[in-house]
C-alpha cells in the first residue's frame, strides 16, 4: 500500500468487539491475566497497551521499520536510545542538532561517563575523524536544526558501521513522508512525535523505530525498566494526526519553498537556509534523499543585531513566537535565545547559530498571508531603526 493508505489503515483496524472504525482508547493501567504466572499479551500499562501498540504499528510501517516504541516525549525517546551506552562509551554527534539534544549530551550523559564529540556531519572526512575506538553511537539530523544542513545518511551509516557503532537519525524535520533513514542504512530513527506526527500542538510524545529485533529488545528493556512511555490520550491524538501527515507535510513544504524564494530577494535578509533553494549547498543531496519536497522548516539571517532580530520575531501576527514546530499553525523563533539557548555561547558561535538567525516552522495558512506577515514584521523593525 502507498504511504498515505498505510497511515490511515495500518494499526487502525476496526474494533473487533464493536466494529468501530477508530480503535478505542484503552486507559487501563493493568490487565487481568489468565492465571498466576501465566501472561497475556498485556499485563501492565508501562509494559504495553493496545492503544500504544496500535500507534507503534503505524509508525513502524511508515518508517519502513519492523518495530517502534512510543515515549513520553521526544527527549525521552532520545534518552532511551542513548541509554544503550555504558560508562566509557563515546558518541559522535552532528554539530547541527536540536538544543535539547546538545544539553542531554553535554550536561546529563557526561555525568554517567559517556563522552561526546560534535562534528560537521556534512563533512564526511571530519565526521569520521571524530570517531575513536570507544565510539558506540553516531547521532545526526537531516535537515539539521537550526541551520538546515543536509547530511548524507547512507554515507554516515557506512562510517558508523565501519567503526562498530550504531547510527541514529533524528528524523523529526523530514518526517517519513520525505526521508526514511532505515532504508538508507540507519539503525535507529527518532521522532519528536509532538511535532509533525501529531501535527496540532496538542500532544507530547516521542518515537524510536528500528528494523532489527535484537535492537528493539534492548531498547524495550530500557523503556520498560525506566517507564518513559507515552500516555493513552497523547497516543490517540498522535495516531489521529498520522492520518493527515502526508497531506500536511507536502502542502507545508510547498508554502515553505515559496517563502524561501521570497525571503531570498528581501534586502534585509542576508541568507536563507532552505534545502529547496538551488543555492543551498545540500540541494542536490536533498533532492536524492528527500521524496519530492524539501520540508517545511527554514531559517534565515537578518542583517541586524540580537535585539533587532528579537523585535522582528516578536512583531509577526500569524507566525506565533514559540518553540516547537511541525503543526498546522506557523511558528517563529530566535534560536540563540530560544530553541538553542541551552548551547554554551561559544558553541553557538562555533557552530553558526548567530544572533541574527530566525527559524520558521511553516504551517497551513495561505502562503500569501504568511509572506505579508513577514514583510510587515521586517518593515516594522526598519521603522524603528
Amino acid at each position: 500500500m502507498h504511504f498515505r493508505t498505510r497511515a490511515v489503515h495500518v494499526g487502525n483496524e476496526k474494533d473487533p468487539a464493536t466494529g468501530a472504525v477508530v480503535p478505542p482508547i484503552h486507559v487501563a493501567s493493568t490487565f487481568v491475566q489468565p492465571g498466576a504466572g501465566e501472561w497475556g499479551e498485556f499485563d501492565y500499562a508501562r509494559s504495553g497497551s493496545p492503544t500504544r501498540k496500535a500507534l507503534e504499528t503505524t509508525v513502524a510501517s511508515l518508517e519502513a521499520g519492523s518495530h517502534a516504541l512510543a515515549y513520553a516525549s521526544g527527549m525521552s525517546a532520545t534518552h532511551g536510545a542513548m541509554m544503550l551506552l555504558n560508562a566509557g562509551d563515546h558518541i559522535v554527534a552532528g554539530s547541527d542538532i536540536y538544543g535539547g539534544t546538545y544539553r542531554l549530551l553535554h550536561k546529563i550523559l557526561n555525568r554517567n561517563g559517556v563522552s561526546v564529540s560534535l562534528a560537521k556531519s556534512v563533512d564526511l572526512q571530519a565526521f569520521e575523524a571524530a570517531f575513536n575506538d570507544k565510539t558506540r553511537l553516531a547521532w545526526i539530523e537531516s535537515p539539521g536544526n537550526p541551520l538546515m544542513t543536509i547530511t548524507d545518511i547512507a554515507a554516515c551509516a557506512e562510517i558508523a558501521h565501519r567503526h562498530g557503532a550504531l547510527l541514529a537519525v533524528d528524523n523529526t524535520f523530514a518526517t517519513p513522508v520525505l526521508t526514511r533513514p532505515l532504508e538508507l542504512g540507519a539503525d535507529i530513527v527518532m521522532h519528536s512525535a509532538t511535532k509533525y506526527l501529531g501535527g496540532h500542538s496538542d500532544a507530547l510524545g516521542g518515537m524510536l523505530v528500528v528494523a532489527d529485533q535484537e535492537l528493539h529488545d534492548a531498547l524495550y528493556f530500557v523503556q520498560n525498566s525506566t517507564g518513559a512511555v507515552m500516555g493513552s490520550f497523547a497516543t490517540f491524538l498522535i495516531a489521529r494526526g498520522l492520518k493527515t501527515l502526508e497531506l500536511r507535510v507536502r502542502e507545508q513544504s510547498r508554502s515553505a519553498l515559496f517563502l524561501a524564494h521570497q525571503l531570498s530577494q528581501h534586502p534585509r535578509v542576508s541568507r536563507v537556509l532552505y534545502p529547496g533553494l538551488e543555492s543551498h549547498p545540500g540541494h542536490d543531496l536533498a533532492g536524492r534523499q528527500m521524496d519530492g519536497a524539501f520540508g517545511a522548516m527554514m531559517s534565515f539571517e537578518l542583517s541586524g543585531n540580537y535585539e533587532e532580530t528579537q523585535r522582528v520575531a516578536e512583531s509577526t501576527r500569524l507566525f506565533q513566537l514559540a518553540v516547537s514546530l511541525g503543526a498546522v499553525e506557523s511558528l517563529i523563533e530566535q534560536p540563540a535565545s530560544m530553541s538553542h539557548a541551552s548551547y554554551d555561547a561559544a558553541d553557538r558561535q562555533t557552530h553558526g547559530i548567530v544572533d541574527g538567525l530566525i527559524r520558521l516552522s511553516v504551517g497551513l495558512e495561505h502562503p500569501d498571508d504568511l509572506w505579508e506577515d513577514l514583510q510587515q514584521a521586517i518593515a516594522a523593525e526598519d521603522k524603528l531603526a
